[in-house]
């Protein structure tokens, strides 16, 4: 998943989005009336004037020393791996009953990703590990990586549960992750638990055994740098259904929030963090499975939604940069003369 085109990631809340190219943020925005107030109340002294945009440069193997490593807290030793890649390489697991079977590990340098996840996925709930202990593993496996702690940031420790219809939160946990955001220039990927963000996310199981980790890290370099959005154009972006409400964990009535948030008297904005994402804020992601070209960023929002009687808080997305200050796609200097030869 491509977390800058996230909305695309939502499609899957409901079937019926299902493959549908059309979907637009306006799918997953409140549509206020003109009776409703946008307020700005965030703090901006900590928002840059200028951000960078990020190219994806191509991509580098993955060492020998990486991949040993990879294998070793896949606890994979013995079967057969390259000793540096530079093609994709998967481990599948056992086909199951019904003919499918998955990958247990890989490797794939086009997108910069080493990832495992284990087939003995068990239920035991005795000695998780808590979350000081996750994540301070975490780190500890991140640097076996080569990773600068200094470039990574821990965002929330969250449970999991592989019973079907568990509550992790009532039910107990067989599991604990953490998911270590890869930061540029001070600013975290979006993302909560990963889901294919950059960084380095990790999930431990009963007694520590590491049940999965995925390590996303694309080469990157500066592109260019961009004037940032200000509060009123944000706003403006708000009342023109051009930003995404996020939706909780497992929610089932999204959309029927959608509309409920429709109607409030008040919606302040409070907080507002920069956050990083591949592609571009809005877009789907390309359908052929080619990476993104560039990582952009975009405006992660806190807001309340007052409706008189009643408060409700909301976490929404919008974008940070204007579309046109990316400069996709990238066209050479003799075809920008050209064309305005032509005009």
């Amino acid at each position: 998943m491509r977390a800058i085109a996230i909305f695309a990631a939502l499609c899957g809340i409901t079937s019926s989005f299902a493959g549908n190219a059309t979907n637009s943020l306006q799918q997953f925005s409140p549509k206020f009336s003109t009776n409703t107030q946008i307020v700005w109340a965030a703090p901006t002294n900590q928002l840059p004037k200028t951000i960078w945009i990020y190219k994806r440069l191509p991509p580098r193997p993955f060492s020998g020393v990486m991949i040993s490593n990879a294998i070793a807290l896949a606890s994979l030793q013995g079967k057969a791996f390259p000793t540096h890649s530079t093609n994709s390489f998967f481990v599948w697991s056992t086909p199951n009953p019904c003919g499918m079977s998955y990958d247990v590990f890989s490797i794939e340098p086009a997108s910069g990703t080493i990832s495992f996840s284990s087939t003995n996925q068990n239920l035991l709930t005795n000695n998780v590990p808590d979350g000081e202990v996750v994540v301070k593993r975490a780190f500890e496996c991140a640097d076996r990586f080569g990773l600068n702690s200094a470039e990574l940031a821990p965002r929330r420790v969250y449970g999991a549960s592989n019973a079907p219809g568990c509550d992790p939160l009532t039910t107990g946990i067989c599991g604990r992750g953490v998911f270590l955001a890869r930061k540029l220039d001070g600013f975290c990927f979006f993302g909560d638990t990963g889901n294919g963000s950059d960084g380095f996310s990790i999930e431990l199981g009963s007694r520590g055994q590491i049940r999965s980790f995925s390590l996303v890290w694309p080469n990157l370099e500066r592109f260019k740098q961009s004037p940032c959005l200000s509060p009123k154009e944000i706003v403006r972006c708000i009342r023109e259904q051009r930003i995404l409400v996020v939706p909780g964990d497992n929610e089932q009535t999204y959309f029927q929030r959608l509309k409920m948030l429709a109607g409030a008297k008040t919606f302040t904005v409070t907080r507002i963090t920069p956050v990083y994402g591949e592609g571009i804020f809005g877009e789907m992601p390309p359908t052929n499975n080619v990476p993104a070209p560039f990582f952009t960023p975009f405006a992660e929002l806190q807001a309340e939604a007052n409706f008189g009687t009643n408060k409700s808080l909301v976490r929404l997305l919008s974008p940070l940069v204007q579309r046109q200050q990316i400069g996709y796609p990238l066209v050479s200097r003799e075809v920008v003369a050209s064309r305005k030869k032509e005009i």
